[in-house]
């Protein structure tokens, strides 16, 4: 029987994408998919994908998942209080099952102990740690901040009241997520990759000031960017009823951008894609549907 490749958060967006990019290449016979919920993998299944029960707390489904499993695909988990558990996890049972190769998505950041997020990027890193301490060949992939997360950051009426943020000139190499899943899938597809870490960045970095400026292109509006008090700018959230988590995950996010822990530029990424990745305009025209 050939081993599968399994691919985790699989449906989960950057899982997906990987997965549509992994079928292209291997058919849905060479790839297998962790889910949580069944409902959600009915489009898996729909493709014909061996689609596997269990999440990253679940050590004995863990171990199920990875039967006849050549390689694996770590996607990040985002249960922050159990992260490192939850990795740890998985790579004990790929470990234990005997797989060839692991793939794992981390996040492209630098100085993360002064970062007001260290708790999670800690618990990202720390997994790196552990997965060079353990048996399995693995690569570490360290992912850019998404344009898919940029509504998020901009609210829905980016366009009709642009950029409000407080995240001063600071530049940021976003990239598109599906283009991440598939230089995972590349990775995974590809041979002597094991002991690298790569960096998933765009060929350029991006102001806030150059986001406005292309979405008033695309849209034909007059989008414009303002950088706030920082604190003003957490009371304004506050006052807008977001919850004290949701406020301190923002605020952690936007501090980062602004003290440029995620200004990381490598030529990583176009490498695995074997060209450069979308362009700004590119990017934000997908991302918003112009």
């Amino acid at each position: 029987m050939t081993e599968k490749i399994l691919v985790t958060g699989a449906t989960g967006h950057l899982g997906l994408a990987a997965i549509e990019h992994l079928l292209t290449k291997v058919g849905p016979d060479g790839v297998a998919a962790l889910v949580r919920n069944e409902a959600k993998a009915a489009p898996l299944r729909e493709k014909a994908v061996d689609v596997r029960l269990g999440d990253y707390d679940d050590v004995a489904a863990l171990e199920r998942a990875m039967e006849s499993v050549g390689k694996v695909l770590l996607v990040s988990a985002n249960d922050h209080g159990r992260l490192l558990t939850q990795h740890q996890n998985v790579v004990r049972a790929a470990e234990k099952a005997g797989v060839q190769h692991l793939v794992y998505t981390g996040m492209a950041v630098k100085d993360a102990d002064a970062s007001p997020l260290n708790a999670m990027l800690r618990a990202l890193l720390d997994t790196e740690d552990h997965l060079r301490g353990s048996s399995v060949a693995h690569t570490i992939l360290r992912n850019t901040m998404y344009t898919d997360a940029l509504p998020i950051f901009l609210g829905a009426d980016v366009l009709e009241r642009g950029i409000n943020l407080p995240a001063g000139q600071s530049r940021t190499p976003f990239a598109l997520r599906r283009e991440m899943g598939e230089a995972a899938a590349n990775v995974l597809l590809q041979d002597g990759h094991e002991g690298k870490t790569y960096h998933l960045t765009a060929s350029e970095t991006y102001t806030f000031e150059d986001l406005a400026q292309a979405l008033a292109e695309l849209s034909g509006k007059a989008v414009q960017y303002v950088s706030p008090d920082p604190q003003a700018f957490e009371d304004g959230l506050r006052s807008a009823g977001v919850p004290e988590f949701g406020v301190a995950t923002l605020a952690g996010f936007i501090t980062d951008i602004r003290e440029g822990r995620y200004d990381i530029l490598t030529q990583d990424f176009e490498n695995l894609l074997g060209r450069k990745p979308a362009a700004l305009k590119v990017s934000l025209r997908e991302v918003y549907r112009f």
